[in-house]
């Protein structure tokens, strides 16, 4: 029996918005990069983008578990020496680009490689409800809470 491997004409992606309002970040976190990857798919190939795009609206309203939204703790540094800065995730969920913690959440769980850059670009994430008029022909992904 010889293995499947998908052709890229094969490829049919599909369009999902994610409400995370309330979601648990992780939990959240997982799901959307099994289906950006496209390993919920049955021609799933490992080295082909089959995964699927998704938009995640309401980044903001995401829940932290435990105390890690006062202990967990996001590193950047700026290229200078002494330039590693840190800040709360509760200091990120509150100021102007809460995004970033659901982003990075899906970042590290998609392979650092060019295959995975290529497909966090299928990501959007936006604090509120609203996002663009051209991706809204959209179905919505109901990920429960639990």
């Amino acid at each position: 029996m010889k293995t499947y491997v998908a052709k890229p004409s094969e490829i049919k992606k599909n369009h999902y918005v994610v409400d995370a309002n309330g979601l648990v970040l992780g939990r959240m976190a997982t799901e959307i990069a099994k289906l950006l990857r496209g390993k919920h798919k049955p021609i799933y190939t490992p080295n082909m983008d089959c995964g699927d795009d998704i938009i995640v609206i309401n980044a903001e309203k995401v829940k932290l578990t435990g105390k890690k939204d006062a202990n967990k703790t996001y590193y950047r540094h700026t290229g200078y020496p002494g330039g590693l800065k840190s800040q709360k995730a509760s200091d990120i969920l509150e100021g102007k680009n809460p995004e970033k913690v659901v982003k990075l959440a899906i970042k590290r769980m998609i392979p650092n490689n060019p295959l995975g850059r290529k497909q966090l670009k299928n990501l959007k994430v936006y604090k509120g409800t609203e996002f663009p008029e051209s991706e809204k022909k959209i179905e919505t992904l109901n990920l429960t809470k639990k």
